[in-house]
């Protein structure tokens, strides 16, 4: 991981680029969270390659790799989460699940953390005013849109699987810059107040020394 603090646009150096056809296997959506103000309606026409890399998210698995670096990150977050997440086996399930569902679409696994203390405070259950659902607070209609209407996003595993998809899809809209990509994530493009504050997140609890 990183060992510089991030701030701004220096957040946003890209991860390793991917080949045009994967790249349609990671994408995302624009969601809204209780702590932003997002689009608030389905759009008109969903972005189909959005709807295209989200199908292709949720019909797949990949298992967590166990690595001594892995486990080492595992404690060290577990301590910062306690407070939100009391019960340890919860907690660490939880941490397991950010760090697989970040690796696979090749996210820090800090940035998803940061992003759902913003969107949820780590409340599986939230609902914004919008309708965005679960720790990542994804907009429901994209269920029916990759035709997975019963899928639920209250469900950690499908709610991480989604929100990471589609932060990847934005960053690599964006070329790597993770400002913009956050903006979009929000529905807040051309603004910096949301990126902000999931910087600020990232810098007080979640960056690796």
């Amino acid at each position: 991981m990183a060992g510089d603090s991030f701030t701004g646009s220096e957040a946003a150096r890209p991860m390793r680029r991917r080949p045009a056809a994967l790249l349609a296997a990671l994408l995302g959506l624009a969601l809204s969270g209780p702590a932003a103000a997002v689009e608030s309606t389905r759009p008109a026409h969903p972005d189909p390659a959005l709807r295209g890399a989200l199908e292709q998210a949720m019909s797949t698995a990949e298992s967590f790799q166990s690595r001594f670096d892995a486990q080492v990150w595992l404690m060290d977050m577990s301590a910062r989460l306690e407070r939100r997440v009391p019960d340890p086996q919860r907690r660490l399930a939880l941490l397991r699940m950010v760090h697989e569902e970040a690796t696979r679409a090749d996210l820090r696994p800090e940035w998803v953390l940061a992003v759902i203390q913003v969107e949820s405070n780590f409340d599986r259950f939230a609902i914004s005013s919008a309708g965005a659902r679960g720790l990542m607070q994804v907009m429901p209609f994209w269920l029916d849109e990759i035709g997975r209407p019963d899928d639920n996003l209250f469900q950690v595993r499908t709610n991480l699987r989604m929100g990471c998809t589609i932060l990847r899809y934005y960053l690599d809209m964006e070329d790597g810059d993770l400002t913009r990509a956050l903006a979009r994530y929000n529905g807040s493009l051309g603004k910096t107040w949301y990126p902000a504050r999931v910087y600020e997140a990232l810098n007080e609890r979640w960056f690796v020394h």
